[in-house]
């Protein structure tokens, strides 16, 4: 069908040169004929145009624009020279003339091709938009997501606790209010837009383009093209801070110098894709309009090479030796990926552009298993963690490190239910046992970690040789827990119940601690064996009760005057309750008994303390540091 259709156009063409030969001999004719070609087929508009100028006058005009391009001046116009060439590249396109006449337009042509190469070049480049940091970065400002999470040891008691230092890309814009972006309607794939060629210049290269492709130089029109845009393109991975490293040298990279690297590559990636892609896209559009091939070759050669830098980079972090600090940027890394992958479909839509498009599925498929994996590994970390117990009671360097990991985890839930296996059984709270409550694959998980902790901890204080102390190392530990599950996103994915059970366990444990702690001393200040009398017997049972209660207190005293409770409403509510529990009873015991030995020869030495003295030297306990008992001085009963 094709080539009939071509043959049956050769006929016309051949027959309208026949006409064109005639028309020249009768020019009574001329007009009407015009009509009847123009309103035939639009092929034919040169010819019409050659013989409504006359044979003769096509002669001219052909001489002055072999002239002019052979032997151009300085008097010589762009515009005019655009258009000697573009009459000569009619001429060869569109007329069977004798050999001398298209010889010499086509050596014309050569000589055009040549300069039109160079003035394609030249306006390409220095027509070029400058792009700095704060342009790019302000192109995505309106996208606040975190991509400098950091994983820090530092707490505000100085005992060390993971922290997040976010900055988000409002913070690295510094144009905001600059003017340097350019925000022209929505492009292809976002919301912004930047002019990468100046626009007066647009039109006078697509010109050169159109002219040089119909000469049948397209092949260098396009190498000129891309070898221009992919220049610039790679100076701005390197304004975006984005070097060409290969995989090995990734993998030699220190974290902490990595980590600096990961936080720009995931800028840059946003705005190599919605920003710079786009326009390149838009750019080879306008100026290739006459075909979309040439768009797509031209694009795809200019962008391929930025773009699998970017890619190569991602996984050679995603094959790098796994740590539990590279999670949330593995996962960061993971998110950026995913959403410009939408954006790279669109626009390598087509055979030439299907490998990035697969390697972007690649890299994602590489960093969503390093993100996961890293997970499953951290989660061993904290079952298999063996460290002892901290001996003042205070609160694990684990449970910080776990509970401000997981702090930071749960703004990518998303993500990780992505990534999570969901299968249906491993979804039922362990937690919640009566109402087999389902949970997402991530708040399951979580759960199970915590678990896990609590587990290890539980151990940790069966080190402890006090058995009072394993009490407080519990409460001190699980309460931390349980503020950080209420203070953060971690309570919607655990609930106020598993909130409530957890808070259960610590009064539980707050009892135990009284009764270990204080019970021996507490047994001192019983009736039993005193009696009524002042015999002397029972006066010597006296004095070993109040000396016994004395020792006990003291030891008591400088033992747990050591011990750390960071939290200040659960130490003071636990010296509330101890106040309740042994004032009372040395109250009353002194009341009943105290005036037996009062006043006798070394009363004092056995009658050490009284109420006041005791409430306020309990008010040293659980500062973690060494105390000297400070007596007040004494009052009367």
């Amino acid at each position: 069908m094709t080539t009939t259709t071509t043959n049956g156009h050769d006929r016309v063409l051949a027959t309208a040169q026949q006409i064109v030969k005639s028309l020249n001999m009768n020019t009574e004719a001329t007009e009407d004929m015009l009509m009847i070609l123009s309103r035939f087929d639009n092929r034919l508009s040169n010819i019409t145009d050659l013989i409504s100028n006359g044979g003769g006058q096509f002669n001219d005009r052909f001489e002055d624009a072999e002239r002019i391009i052979m032997e151009p001046d300085d008097d010589t116009t762009e515009s005019e020279y655009l258009t000697a060439v573009d009459l000569i590249v009619r001429l060869t396109e569109n007329l069977t003339v004798e050999s001398d006449v298209l010889d010499r337009a086509e050596n014309a042509l050569q000589l055009a091709m040549v300069k039109l190469e160079d003035d394609f070049r030249h306006l390409l480049i220095h027509n070029t938009v400058p792009l700095d940091a704060d342009r790019l970065y302000g192109s995505v400002r309106s996208d606040s997501v975190s991509v400098s999470r950091s994983f820090v040891l530092n707490d505000g008691d100085g005992e060390g606790e993971v922290d997040e230092g976010e900055v988000d890309d409002d913070e690295l814009d510094g144009s905001q209010s600059s003017g340097l972006h350019h925000e022209r309607g929505a492009s292809l794939g976002g919301d912004f837009c930047v002019d990468l060629i100046r626009p007066e210049a647009v039109d006078e290269v697509k010109d050169i383009a159109g002219l040089m492709i119909r000469s049948g130089y397209e092949k260098e029109c396009c190498q000129v093209y891309c070898n221009v845009r992919r220049d610039v393109l790679d100076e701005c991975l390197m304004i975006l801070g984005v070097e060409r490293l290969s995989i090995e040298e990734v993998l030699r990279i220190e974290w902490a110098v990595l980590d600096e690297k990961l936080k720009k590559w995931i800028l840059a990636v946003k705005v190599v894709v919605r920003v710079l892609l786009f326009g390149e896209k838009r750019l080879c559009e306008a100026i290739f309009d006459q075909s979309e091939l040439i768009q797509e070759v031209c694009f795809v050669e200019t962008t391929k090479a930025c773009v699998m830098q970017l890619l190569n980079f991602g996984e050679a972090v995603a094959i790098s030796q796994r740590s539990s600090e590279k999670l949330f940027r593995i996962l960061d890394m993971y998110k950026v990926v995913g959403d410009a992958l939408h954006d790279l479909e669109a626009l390598f839509g087509y055979e030439s552009g299907e490998m990035v498009c697969s390697e972007a599925k690649g890299v994602l498929s590489g960093l969503g298993m390093a993100g996961l994996g890293t997970f499953v590994e951290f989660e061993n970390a904290v079952k298999g963690e063996n460290s002892g117990a901290v001996q003042s009671g205070g609160i694990h360097p684990i449970t910080r490190y776990v509970m401000n990991y997981l702090k930071l985890l749960v703004a990518y839930s998303d993500t990780m239910n992505a990534l999570l296996p969901k299968n249906d059984h491993d979804l039922v709270s362990v937690e919640n046992d009566d109402d087999e409550a389902r949970l997402s694959p991530m708040a399951y998980r979580v759960q199970e970690l915590i678990a896990s902790l609590q587990t290890n901890l539980d151990e940790k204080s069966r080190l402890l040789e006090d058995g009072a102390l394993r009490y407080i190392f519990m409460m001190n530990n699980v309460l931390y827990i349980v503020q950080k599950v209420k203070g953060s996103e971690v309570r919607n994915l655990l609930g106020d119940q598993w909130i409530r059970k957890h808070r259960g366990k610590i009064r539980q444990w707050h009892t135990s601690y009284l009764r270990a702690a204080w019970g021996k001393a507490l047994q001192c200040l019983k009736d039993e064996g005193v009696g009524g009398s002042s015999t002397g017997a029972s006066k010597v049972i006296l004095k070993e009760r109040f000396k016994n209660f004395n020792a006990c207190f003291e030891d008591i005293y400088r033992v747990q005057t050591l011990w750390k409770v960071p939290d200040e409403q659960l130490k003071e509510e636990l010296r509330i309750s101890i106040s309740e529990k042994v004032l009372p009873a040395y109250r009353a015991f002194l009341g009943r008994f105290g005036s037996r030995l009062e006043g006798g020869r070394h009363g004092g030495r056995y009658i050490k303390y009284y109420p006041d003295d005791l409430e306020n030297l309990l008010s040293d306990l659980f500062e973690g540091k060494f105390v000297v008992m400070n007596l007040m001085k004494r009052k009367s009963i």
